[in-house]
């Protein structure tokens, strides 16, 4: 007679024949779509029984929509997300969300990258000091308010007495790109990954339409040698240390890179399977090669990296959320 152990199914079996989709709130071919086809073409070879990976575009419901979705769908590691980083700003600040950021099942990421403000060479804002100098606010835009491209001028008006006028109701990334060439904008935040990746940005370093003001790493990127760190600035104006947490709890969104997840309570062992596959597909020679030709940049993070890394982001201190809900309340 067979065991009850012998009876159950294997945790490697489990995805045979199955089917699984990986969720992104963007249209195909802007950065976090080609992202996560980088790892969706391959994952599949390292997950037990080779299921198909599908990935699946939802622009209209955008990375909170698809957030909400992955939350409440079923927890059997079917049905994953690749999302925006810096979701967890709105459940900080107290905002309606369909998730809480803590109890996703983390998978991995397949690269980190800080971000950098960038303005039109047509407008007079050459720095970061410009911009402080300033008479009249720098029109800076974003594809919406849960995104750093968002929460990074509001830091810096927090920090430094920046003024920005933001435009925020961009549908998403490219046609904040188009504000800026239309010349109804001056400036945004985006990663230093996505500037060096795709169109339209090799045409604007080759022909210097825009200028680098800041990147918020802790050292300089090699790419942007002449283009001083939020750090710096800081100590330039000396700014306490209670700025320094406020920026620590905003700026480590980039931490979380362009994460993959799962529903909350996913079995243990699929999830160690899902993470397992993903580093191995992102370490695959063929995932480097190809993020090569594609100027995608690869700097892959466990998800249980991410797991701790999404618990601490959550538990600030009531000091620090008030100063986000006051700085933030737009």
């Amino acid at each position: 007679m067979m065991s009850d152990a012998a009876t159950m199914e294997a945790p490697g079996d489990f995805y045979r024949g199955k089917r699984i989709r990986v969720l992104v709130g963007t249209r195909a071919g802007v950065a976090y779509d080609l992202y996560a086809r980088l790892i969706a073409d391959r994952i599949g070879r390292w997950i037990p029984g080779e299921p198909e990976v599908v990935v699946e575009n939802a622009p209209a419901q955008g990375a909170k929509g698809v957030a909400g979705e992955i939350y409440s769908a079923a927890a059997d590691g079917l049905t994953l997300g690749a999302v925006s980083p810096e979701l967890y700003f709105g459940q900080l600040l107290g905002k309606e969300t369909a998730f809480d950021w803590s109890k996703f099942s983390w998978i991995g990421t397949p690269e980190r990258s800080s971000h950098l403000l960038h303005a039109r060479a047509a407008t007079p804002y050459d720095s970061l000091r410009t911009i402080i100098d300033a008479k009249t606010p720098a029109r800076c835009g974003a594809s919406g308010k849960n995104s750093t491209a968002y929460y990074l001028p509001k830091l810096l008006e927090e920090l430094f007495g920046a003024r920005f006028e933001m435009k925020a109701d961009y549908k998403e990334g490219p046609a904040v790109d188009e504000g800026i060439e239309r010349g109804e904008i001056d400036c945004r935040v985006l990663t230093i990954s996505g500037f060096f990746s795709h169109e339209p940005y090799h045409t604007w370093r080759r022909t210097g339409f825009v200028r680098i003001l800041l990147q918020t790493g802790a050292a300089r990127d090699a790419k942007l040698p002449d283009a001083p760190t939020l750090g710096e600035v800081m100590d330039e104006y000396r700014i306490p240390d209670a700025g320094r947490r406020l920026a620590h709890a905003i700026l480590s969104a980039a931490s979380f890179g362009r994460p993959w997840i799962a529903p909350p309570d996913v079995p243990a062992e699929r999830v160690v399977i899902l993470r397992n596959a993903f580093m191995k597909a992102a370490r695959d020679p063929a995932t480097t090669a190809e993020a090569q030709e594609k100027d995608l940049e690869l700097a892959p993070a466990s998800g249980d990296e991410l797991q701790k890394l999404a618990a601490d982001v959550v538990a600030q201190p009531p000091p620090v959320i008030a100063t986000m809900r006051k700085i933030f309340a737009s």
